[in-house]
């Protein structure tokens, strides 16, 4: 995708004179990159449509989803507030292999940033930070799952190192699948969407869900989950 010229129609899902939500494009950097910063970010794709944007919080370069950012001082204030608050919902969709035998999951699992030298987030019950995330599978298939992850904390690769602490990957995944069975289908990026955020509007208060649809590489790879019942059929 040529992010220069992405169409802001397609991913703007909310605006006024206060903030922007946006369903971000998987494969673009959220912050500049810290050894190249002329690679597209979203600040510099949208603010010579939108104005001057604050960012609040972040998505992952490969995760795609709603994104809040603030158009002014005062709202990027409260919203980070919020944020450290833990007063925003943050429900995302990924699709998940292998199979788990529960339907939902209550993880507190605390967890330690940069625990290695590939800066993976890892399970430490002693040292690690307070972790909690919540996964209910919506759909079961033969090789794997449509999930949803409601995360109430906000840890670096918190969902990806929860996962993994039940030796459950998603598709797509290269950091965290050390260990575990080759995945069955093999997806392009991790297939992570950040599927719905509530919280409150910093200056009206009034209460806003924002629901962001699936990119089209998600709804491929979900349709190809739906559809293959055998590995071989990959082939």
């Amino acid at each position: 995708m040529n992010f220069q010229k992405l169409n802001l129609d397609q991913f703007l899902l909310y605006q006024d004179d206060d903030l922007v939500v946006i369903n971000k494009p998987p494969n673009l950097l959220s912050v500049p990159d810290g050894y190249d910063p002329q690679i597209p970010h979203l600040r510099k794709i949208l603010e010579p449509q939108l104005g001057p944007l604050w960012m609040v919080h972040r998505l992952d370069k490969e995760t795609s989803g709603a994104m809040i950012l603030a158009r002014n001082e005062d709202s990027h204030r409260q919203l980070n507030a919020d944020f450290k608050g833990r007063m925003i919902g943050k429900t995302y969709h990924g699709l998940v292999t292998p199979v788990p035998d529960w339907q939902e999951k209550n993880i507190q699992l605390p967890l330690t940033p940069n625990a290695d030298r590939k800066h993976r987030t890892r399970v430490e019950p002693t040292s690690g930070k307070f972790a909690h995330s919540i996964c209910k599978l919506i759909k079961r298939f033969p090789l794997g799952v449509l999930m949803e992850i409601q995360i109430l904390t906000g840890i670096t690769h918190q969902i990806r190192a929860h996962l993994r602490a039940y030796d459950l990957v998603l598709f797509g995944e290269t950091l965290y699948n050390a260990g575990l069975s080759p995945q069955p289908i093999k997806m392009d990026r991790v297939m992570l969407h950040s599927k719905m955020l509530v919280f409150s509007h910093p200056k009206t208060k009034e209460s806003l869900t924002i629901k962001a649809p699936y990119p089209d590489d998600f709804r491929a790879a979900y349709t190809k989950l739906r559809f293959t019942t055998d590995p071989d059929e990959l082939i």
